[in-house]
Order: C-alpha cells, then sequence, then structure tokens
C-alpha cells in the first residue's frame, strides 16, 4: 500500500498523465526491489520510493524531469551482493594470476604449467602462504574475504586492521615460520580497501610531509620491525617486500592517482620497507562514468554524456557552500574552492549499498539547512565520518 501510495505522489511530483505514469511504474517497481531498496543507510519507513519523493520535491518544476532523467539513466548503484562477488573473486582472479607468473619465472615454465606438477603446484602453495592480506578499513570486508577464502587462506595471513601490535607481529612470524620453515617471511603484503574515487588520500605530502594510509602504514611497520629486532625476535615480512595496493572498486581517475602518487612516496618516503609495487582493483570504473569533466581553471563544466547538461546545471544551481565549509581543510588539499562535484571534482553518479561516497555529486548524499546557499535533501543519506 505504502509504495503505491508513493507512486502516486511521484507521479503527482512530476505531473506525469496516466500513460508515462505507468511505464515509469513499472520500473520504478523493479529498481526499487532488485537494488535501491536494500541502501543500508535509508531511515525508519522510508526506502527508495519515499526517499525520492522528497527528494524531487527540493527542485522547481521545471528542473524535475532533468533530476529524475539523472536517476533513471546515469545512477551507477553497486549493490552488497555485486561488491560481495568482487570480494569473492579477488584471491583467484588477482592474487592467483600473479603467483603463477611468479613461481613460473621461478621454474623457467609458462604460468599455465605451474599445475602440472607436484613441485611446482607445492611451490605455488608456499607462495600464497607468504602474501600477507591487510584490511584498511571497516571496507575491506575481511570477514567475507576470509569466508570466501576458507582452505585456501590462513587465518594468520589474514589481519582485519592495520594498527597491528608487537604481539601479532611476533604470532604472524611463529606460525609462518612453524608452517614453512624458520627462514619463511612474507615476499607480498596486500593492503585492502573497499573504494576509491580519487586515490588523494591514501598518501600525500602537504607541507612536504607524508600523510596518508601507506604512511601510516610504513610507519607501524618500520616502528615494530625496529623493536622486535632489537629484542632478538623474528620479524615477519621480508626485506624490500612487494606491495599490493588492491581495492575491491576504483574509478580510472583513482588508479591513476594511485600510481603517481605511489611513484612520488616511493622516492620520498625514508627508508621505506617495501622494494616493488603494484596497484590492482576488482572493479576499475571507466572515466566516462563521470557526470562532468571539471576545467580547474575556470570552474566550468562540459557535459560527457548527451543528459550531462541539465544535471550539472542542477549541481551548480542547488548547492549550499557549507558542504565545503564542513571539510575544507580536505577540500582545499584537493585543489578545491567548492563541494559542487563532489570531493576532490570526482562527480560520480555512484552509490554503493552501505553508504554513499562524498566524491559522488552532492545532489544525491548532501543534507543541509541552506546557510549557505540553496537548501538540499539528499535522495540518498550519506554518513560523514568526518562531521
Amino acid at each position: 500500500m505504502l509504495n503505491v501510495l508513493a507512486l502516486e505522489l511521484i507521479a503527482d511530483v512530476m505531473k506525469w498523465e496516466n500513460e508515462e505514469a505507468t511505464r515509469e511504474y513499472a520500473w520504478l517497481r523493479l529498481i526499487s526491489s532488485m537494488k535501491y531498496d536494500g541502501y543500508s543507510d535509508f531511515r525508519a519507513g522510508v526506502r527508495f520510493l519515499e526517499s525520492l519523493v522528497s527528494w524531487l520535491r527540493q527542485f522547481d518544476e521545471a528542473d524535475r524531469a532533468a533530476a529524475y532523467s539523472f536517476v533513471k539513466e546515469r545512477l551507477v548503484y553497486i549493490s552488497g551482493l555485486e561488491m560481495q562477488r568482487v570480494i569473492e573473486t579477488f584471491i583467484p582472479e588477482v592474487v592467483f594470476p600473479y603467483l603463477r607468473v611468479s613461481v613460473a619465472e621461478e621454474f623457467g615454465i609458462k604460468p599455465y604449467e605451474v599445475w602440472r606438477t607436484k613441485e611446482t603446484a607445492a611451490a605455488f602453495g608456499r607462495r600464497l602462504r607468504r602474501c600477507l592480506f591487510v584490511g584498511l578499513s571497516d571496507g575491506s570486508r575481511i570477514d567475507v574475504l576470509r569466508r570466501a577464502n576458507a582452505g585456501r587462506l590462513s587465518q594468520e595471513q589474514v589481519i582485519p586492521m592495520m594498527n597491528v601490535d608487537d604481539e601479532k607481529w611476533k604470532s604472524l612470524a611463529e606460525d609462518l615460520m612453524k608452517e614453512l620453515g624458520d627462514d619463511a617471511r612474507f615476499d607480498d603484503v596486500y593492503l585492502i580497501d573497499d573504494f576509491t574515487a580519487s586515490g588523494t588520500t591514501f598518501i600525500r605530502f602537504p607541507d612536504g610531509k607524508p600523510k596518508g594510509k601507506l604512511h601510516k602504514f610504513e610507519s607501524i611497520v618500520q616502528h615494530a620491525k625496529e623493536r622486535l629486532v632489537g629484542a632478538g625476535e623474528a620479524f615477519p615480512l621480508s626485506d624490500h617486500y612487494t606491495l599490493h595496493i588492491h581495492h575491491y572498486v576504483s574509478t580510472m581517475q583513482a588508479h591513476d592517482a594511485l600510481v603517481e602518487r605511489v611513484t612520488e612516496a616511493d622516492q620520498r618516503l625514508v627508508g621505506k620497507s617495501f622494494g616493488n609495487w603494484k596497484i590492482t582493483e576488482g572493479m576499475l570504473l571507466p572515466s566516462d562514468i563521470r557526470v562532468a569533466t571539471i576545467d580547474k581553471e575556470t570552474r566550468g563544466a562540459t557535459a560527457i554524456w548527451p543528459t550531462d547538461g541539465p544535471i550539472v546545471e542542477l549541481c551548480s544551481r542547488y548547492y549550499d557552500h557549507e558542504l565545503f565549509e564542513r571539510l575544507e581543510k580536505h577540500c582545499r588539499e584537493a585543489g578545491q574552492s567548492d563541494m559542487k562535484y563532489g570531493y576532490a571534482d570526482c562527480a560520480l553518479p555512484l552509490v554503493l549499498e552501505h553508504n554513499t561516497p562524498n566524491n559522488a555529486v552532492p545532489l544525491l548524499w548532501a543534507e543541509t539547512n541552506g546557510k549557505a546557499g540553496n537548501p538540499m535533501h539528499p535522495l540518498f543519506f550519506r554518513r560523514d565520518r568526518h562531521g
């Protein structure tokens, strides 16, 4: 009954005739039941259709068709099941091919021949055991990764957060040496997170000093190694191990930024613990997913898709500068003077099942009172860790 009422309200807000309303009802019922109703941060008693009614009402009547078209034609929503599939394929489709090549090079064979003999198959198993998987946040879904790879990975090579204390480092070393011998160390370390849109926060050098997750992990490793080795204990990571930076979902913009920034970090981090490094992703979103390209000099926007022009205009007109004021420090580090197109001007039409990234266009997620512009009402409410 609530769905019927919500559909009727949408038709009234959009001023649809019966034929058009009937056509749109079919799509709205399908997409809400299959995807959007699963969004975890809808408030009590509100699902997608109810949220859509409130969201559309914030626009002038002449602008509602463009707003609705944006949701129907350009919104990219990654559901919980879709994210789970990306996590489940991480080991077999990202880690295994890399290890096959490494073992093949060691034995002078083709990668597809690795499982041809017991000797090379056993070598592959040892290489896999010498991989350490580290979650960078709750989004790394280490619980799902573990369940998906039961029997493949040891519990002692997967850690949920990078804040590892000395006792855990010692335990990792002891378990690895017990299985593979006293000289065994982790040769590959995978830093795992769920999503990156801009790649700017992973490692950066504001005022010449390193900041970000990579710097934090480096500091943890270096200090722990200094303490443990100084006390005569074994440290589990090889000298100059290969560092793998893996995101389950990444934009092309973030991939390119990470390559550039990790290249810089490779030169500037003092006494870095890693040697070679690789950047991988489970799902790489193409460049043309963006709503618009942003000219940082003129702050103008040129639409990529034919339908993007109107929504770019809405991003500019239905905007409250309070968004920028909340995150001014972070935004200025990213070279921004406003948040019309989301953090780092990513301009993404993107929603993740568990939250909406602030790199998405704020029209989708922002909630403000209009203190410094137009009041904004979210379609997908965002939980903002910055407050």
